[in-house]
């Protein structure tokens, strides 16, 4: 009687720490990207010197494209090249120096994103400004992915296309990739940037992983406040971590030459 008596007490024992180890769930892991700094656009300060690891996508050949990614490390934000890139929409003047589009050969792409990599100091990653046409572009991306392999950069395909081809190329390359999942700003209006905080935070109690995006410039100013208000709210629920901890194994990749 007493060993039926004590095999009962193990298994209720085991149970429950069973159940305590269940019930202390790891929080999900938020990576808050920042697009368009370099080109002392309007909230770039003030977005370094918030309280949390950011990562901030920095275009290349622009006035401040190096002092934002110094500026960046020295705040301890990770950085990632923001390369211009062709869009459906748009005047291609909106792009700035340097931008791939499908009309360029393969050489010259080739050439413009190894000039952008050199560019941007402490970059272990890449995104793309604006893009809609080229990132649909396999020719274009297939270049693209073989330069951020050769270099052991990360790829965030910021999703501005339904139709984008990163994904397959990065798989059949080698290249880690990962996606947005939601823009902040995609509309300008304060309104609608914490209406966008707040479905995040939504997101956040049933995603393991989420990415969102948000701009310096028109939107700077608004984005900053409303994440100085919404940063509490986001570390309640989840670990703010650079863009590169939601690549399982990043740490292993090859940094290239």
């Amino acid at each position: 009687m007493k060993i039926f008596i004590s095999f009962l007490l193990l298994i209720f024992s085991l149970s429950s720490t069973a159940g305590d180890t269940a019930a202390v769930s790891p929080k999900p892991e938020l990576a808050i990207v920042i697009d368009d700094l370099g080109n002392n656009m309007k909230g770039t300060a003030e977005m370094m010197e918030l309280p949390v690891t950011l990562t901030v996508a920095i275009m290349p050949f622009m006035p401040t494209t190096k002092e934002d990614a110094e500026m960046a490390n020295k705040n301890g934000h990770e950085v990632i090249v923001h390369l211009p890139m062709e869009p459906k929409r748009g005047k291609r003047s909106w792009l700035g120096p340097g931008a791939i589009t499908t009309d360029l050969s393969n050489e010259e792409i080739r050439k413009r994103v190894e000039d952008a990599i050199k560019e941007v100091p402490h970059a272990v990653g890449m995104n793309h400004h604006m893009g809609s046409r080229a990132t649909e572009n396999e020719r274009v991306m297939r270049i693209v992915m073989e330069v951020c392999k050769k270099h052991g950069l990360f790829y965030l395909d910021s999703k501005t296309t339904g139709k984008s081809a990163v994904g397959k190329l990065a798989n059949e390359i080698g290249v880690p990739y990962v996606e947005n999942n939601i823009f902040f700003d995609d509309i300008y209006t304060t309104a609608h940037i914490t209406k966008q905080a707040d479905r995040l935070a939504e997101k956040l109690v049933k995603s393991e992983r989420i990415i969102a995006i948000g701009h310096v410039g028109i939107t700077g100013p608004k984005m900053v406040s409303v994440l100085k208000e919404y940063i509490p709210v986001y570390l309640q629920k989840a670990n703010i971590v650079p863009l590169s901890e939601l690549i399982p194994g990043y740490e292993l990749i090859d940094e290239g030459p």
